[in-house]
């Protein structure tokens, strides 16, 4: 019995997110069959991150136990054959057995894409999140610099989460922009349950000059969900990356 990683990219539009569902498809289910077809084992796989539906990933992260003779670097070859075209590994390789993704110092990177300018593109309509609505730059990567270090991110964090705290490291937080596409750029040592889509959501409300840059003390001060802006649709969001540092306890 050996353990293997995989490195997988998606396309998470048509998906119910990473964690298997009963009301429809999720990368999970997806990864679970192709492996049975492919090895003739009832196997599951532990993922790093469960990203929500409709959220895309390029580097998510995940391992699973197999019998199977193949060499751990092959499997990305031949999962590749079993997936649908929305889904595609990009790296396999042999880890040791109590390697969890889930269990392990991490740094995360995100993007959430903005298509700002007065029509949409359908080239974009699958993975970013379009807005008429004039946003500035700089007002936003002013707002931005309030939630670098460490923070209570609670007011940023979806009512219902169970987790054992709310704060988090954010390394960097960077507002791009390239012609009429935004990009925020956001790196971190974990992520409360929806805290990147409310983080992109209160940018824009400040982008847009309704709220002020100065806001977001108030509003991590506050450590109420309500004081932040709203959740900005999942469509926008990619986990780009994840870094793997070392083990450490289990966390929620």
């Amino acid at each position: 019995m050996k353990r293997v990683k995989l490195i997988v990219a998606y396309d998470g539009t048509r998906y119910r997110g990473w964690q298997i569902q009963k009301n429809g498809e999720t990368i999970e289910s997806m990864l679970n069959h192709a492996l049975w077809e492919l090895t003739g084992e009832e196997i599951h796989v532990m993922g790093a991150s469960r990203t929500d539906s409709g959220v895309h990933a390029m580097g998510n992260v995940a391992v699973f136990d197999t019998a199977a003779r193949m060499p751990g670097d092959k499997f990305v070859y031949a999962l590749n054959q079993h997936l649908p075209e929305d889904i595609r590994i990009q790296d396999s390789c042999e880890v040791p057995a109590d390697f969890h993704p889930r269990y392990q110092k991490t740094v995360k990177t995100y993007e959430y894409r903005i298509l700002n300018r007065t029509f949409p593109l359908p080239a974009y309509r699958l993975n970013t999140y379009f807005t008429y609505v004039p946003l500035d730059v700089e007002r936003m990567q002013a707002a931005a610099s309030y939630l670098t270090g460490e923070h209570d991110f609670q007011s940023f964090c979806a009512a219902g989460a169970q987790v054992k705290t709310t704060i988090r490291t954010i390394y960097d937080l960077q507002v791009l922009k390239e012609g009429d596409l935004l990009t925020i750029r956001i790196t971190g040592n974990g992520f409360l349950y929806n805290m990147v889509r409310i983080i992109a959501g209160t940018l824009m409300k400040i982008g847009s000059g309704e709220w002020e840059a100065e806001v977001i003390q108030q509003i991590l001060e506050a450590r109420d969900r309500r004081k932040a802006g709203p959740t900005a649709p999942a469509k926008g969001l990619t986990l780009m990356e994840i870094i793997f540092q070392g083990k450490t306890d289990k966390i929620p």
